[in-house]
């Protein structure tokens, strides 16, 4: 049987469609701009979002290849985009595994064991997340001057270092993942370990199994918030070789001149890898995130 509708609810659902389709063209008009400024022959910023003369010029550049300029001289890539684009993966990717570990089996003693001090180590570790990793720079640099004066391996200029330094955000994600476990029944465990599964096997076979999805999206939030760090990359390394791709994107930004095609051609290569994690992990992201948003 057909649905009819009043006047007022048809205005309703025009109204909602309106909202979306305004929201949907703010979401993606940045990622249009950038890519059509990369299309754009020339470094300019301001422009038609549809280029009227598409080169590839930037995208050249950005991937390594050396490009004919109309006066006929041979363009070289003036940054290894490619070896920041490398840096920036291995870094995220390492930093990503790592902060899943140690986040899952912090959550996992503070979920299920009872402790002192418990609590007040929780909400000190939510309390220390609120400040901006900015107002740490100096200590951290500091810090890892000293530790590279004894371990060269993690010190200034090691992306060991950088590893180590973004392991220092995991509060979050224990809080997260601390809430996932909360709401999986401590029976099923317990049902294990009545049939001789150790603590060891009941975390590993029975809980770590069923908590698939907030790991995943642990993953995917790590390795994006790593990725497209820039203040405490900036600060540990320095030299070109070295960078990560959002810090060496600023040598496009020059004081005097901006290399805004070659910059957006950059810009867009750094989001691939983000892209690609997402698309890997989508099935598990929004039952993840609402399970983990339930209880914390």
């Amino acid at each position: 049987m057909a649905i009819v509708r009043g006047k007022q609810a048809r205005w309703r659902v025009f109204a909602a469609h309106a909202v979306l389709w305004i929201f949907l063209a703010l979401t993606l008009f940045p990622l249009l701009a950038i890519v059509s400024i990369s299309l754009r022959p020339g470094n300019f910023a301001t422009g038609h979002i549809i280029p009227t003369e598409i080169s590839l010029e930037h995208w050249k550049l950005a991937l390594g290849l050396p490009y004919q300029a109309s006066d006929g001289s041979l363009v070289q890539p003036p940054f290894p985009v490619l070896t920041w684009l490398w840096n920036s993966i291995k870094v995220a990717t390492l930093s990503a595994f790592l902060i899943v570990a140690i986040s899952t089996t912090a959550a996992y003693a503070f979920a299920r064991l009872k402790f002192r001090f418990q609590t007040p180590i929780l909400n000190s570790m939510l309390l220390l997340q609120m400040f901006p990793p900015v107002l740490a720079l100096v200590a951290i640099y500091a810090i890892f001057e000293t530790i590279g004066s004894y371990v060269p391996a993690f010190g200034l200029e090691t992306h060991a270092g950088l590893v180590m330094a973004y392991l220092g955000g995991v509060a979050t994600h224990i809080w997260t993942i601390k809430g996932y476990f909360e709401t999986i029944p401590v029976e099923i465990e317990e049902c294990a370990k009545v049939d001789g599964a150790t603590h060891w096997q009941a975390f590993s076979r029975v809980l770590l199994p069923m908590a698939v999805p907030i790991l995943m999206v642990v993953f995917v939030l790590a390795f994006i918030g790593t990725i497209i760090e820039y203040p405490v990359a900036s600060v540990l390394l320095r030299e070109e070789g070295n960078l990560t791709l959002a810090v060496g994107s600023k040598y496009f930004l020059h004081d005097q001149r901006f290399l805004w095609g070659d910059f957006a051609a950059a810009a867009v290569l750094s989001g691939l890898p983000i892209t690609l994690v997402f698309l890997l992990a989508q099935r598990w992201i929004v039952s993840g995130l609402t399970a983990g948003g339930v209880k914390g």
